[in-house]
């Protein structure tokens, strides 16, 4: 008859001198403990940290441990999902046999395996980047091609945004006040424009300064010479 609670002391003693500075006991009964798993650091010094929680059933080795993982860092849900799925497989693998060193060297594996998938990750994001940058590049240097589609677009948004402004040089022009009007148009709207000059002339009355040197002087005309000259015909004349 197999002795499990004889195997399990002994599997118990055996990892806590391979882990001595990541196991922890949490309870003797039903027995239970973890080991925390970290991963070699990667190129840029990341690492990634999974801590496993085991328990002891009554029939381990003949059956397998619970298991769980207890606390993570730096693990996405996927890899976490990974992970438990790694662990069923290996307690398949191994049943009737002690096992925990076993699972854990499956995770320190996984781990490992995971900080290079995360240098794959950036090398394709870096990757992507640069390909979008150089199709923008592209696309810069080309010029949007003219499809129809796109012109009618154009022409929507242009002869919208000129109705636009239509508008707002009309509001304003009438929140500007009077429009610009002509001649006619102040001589009806003003009527004081009619009586203006009259005006002009009472507050002016005798100031008008005449030049004399516009004139000859009367004396040096010969009106004796012409008897029939009558001065004040000169302006009829001339019209």
């Amino acid at each position: 008859m197999t002795d499990y609670a004889e195997e399990q002391r002994n599997e118990l003693e055996a990892i806590e001198s391979i882990y001595p500075d990541s196991f922890t006991v949490l309870s003797d009964d039903p027995t239970s403990f973890t080991i925390t798993v970290t991963s070699d650091p990667g190129e840029h010094g990341e690492i990634v940290e999974a801590t496993l929680k085991f328990t002891y059933v009554e029939k381990y080795p003949d059956e397998p441990p619970l298991w769980e993982i207890h606390s993570q860092e730096n693990l996405e849900d996927n890899d976490v999902e990974d992970i438990l799925t790694l662990l069923q497989q290996q307690a398949e693998e191994n049943m009737g046999m002690v096992m925990i060193f076993t699972l854990v060297t499956a995770v320190q594996d996984k781990l490992n395996e995971i900080v290079d998938m995360m240098k794959n990750r950036r090398e394709e994001e870096k990757q992507r980047k640069e390909a979008e940058l150089e199709e923008a590049e592209k696309v810069l240097f080309q010029g949007t091609v003219v499809t129809i589609e796109n012109f009618l677009t154009w022409k929507a948004k242009f002869e919208l945004e000129m109705s636009e402004l239509r508008s707002k040089i009309q509001k304003e022009e009438e929140q500007g006040g009077k429009l610009k009007l002509t001649g006619k148009q102040l001589f009806e709207t003003d009527h004081n424009l009619d009586t203006s000059d009259i005006q002009f002339l009472e507050e002016v009355g005798n100031n008008v300064e005449v030049d004399e040197s516009l004139f000859q002087d009367i004396e040096d005309l010969d009106l004796d010479e012409d008897p029939d000259f009558n001065p004040l015909e000169l302006g009829s004349d001339e019209d």
